[in-house]
């Protein structure tokens, strides 16, 4: 079957499906939408996604939307065929782990790294806004709280659960974007155990190819 993922190369969720695609050593076709426009048509809502949004991926006729159910699907059906990356471990106390790093991702991380790339990113890009000092201050402020928690839970290891799985993937596009081009490196680089996960996880072949990628 054909897998094609439908999406932005510049955004943080297709990013993390490219990411785990190429972790799995899953060919795939990519299509990029004209324009933000096209997601809003009546062909879009009504065959891709009901709302509007990016990434879709389909596999032969089966279709999924979400990066991060997404990415959990092609796990669950297609880690070990290709290649030997295990990305949700066998084991049911490790895979809760790692649902568990997914949700600080989601619940603690996510939030103000996305108030630093909406504003220091993405907000004259593509929304035609002035970055908003105060949201800055804010994501800054809460994304330092955050990456003292992660300094003391990286303690003794080299990923977020030991092994590398899905939880850093999810963690990585928005790193990439707040790390360097947002220039905000010595959040990460300050903390030992932060700065060694993000530097093994960037690093990685899958991980690299994809911001290089990123237009």
């Amino acid at each position: 079957m054909t897998i094609k993922l439908i999406g932005f190369p510049y955004s943080g969720p297709t990013m993390k499906v490219i990411i785990t695609l190429r972790e799995l050593g899953l060919p795939y076709e990519f299509e990029t939408p004209a324009n933000f426009g096209v997601l809003k048509t009546e062909d879009f809502l009504a065959n891709k996604n009901p709302f509007g949004k990016i990434p879709v991926l389909f596999d032969g006729d089966f279709r999924i939307i979400e990066s991060r159910s997404i990415c959990r699907y092609l796990a669950s059906k297609y880690q070990g065929k290709n290649n030997n990356t295990i990305l949700i471990p066998n084991d049911v106390h490790k895979a809760g782990l790692v649902d568990q790093f997914i949700s600080y991702e989601a619940s603690y991380y996510d939030p103000p790294v996305f108030k630093l790339v909406s504003q220091e990113v993405f907000a004259e890009k593509f929304w035609n806004k002035s970055p908003d000092p105060e949201i800055i201050k804010q994501g800054r402020e809460e994304l330092i709280k955050v990456l003292d928690i992660y300094e003391k839970l990286l303690e003794g290891k080299e990923y977020l659960n030991g092994e590398y799985s899905l939880a850093d993937i999810y963690h990585s596009p928005y790193t990439h974007y707040v790390y360097g081009v947002a220039k905000h490196s010595e959040l990460w680089d300050s903390r030992p155990n932060v700065k060694n996960w993000w530097n093994r996880l960037r690093n990685r072949e899958a991980v690299k190819k994809t911001f290089k990628e990123i237009p």
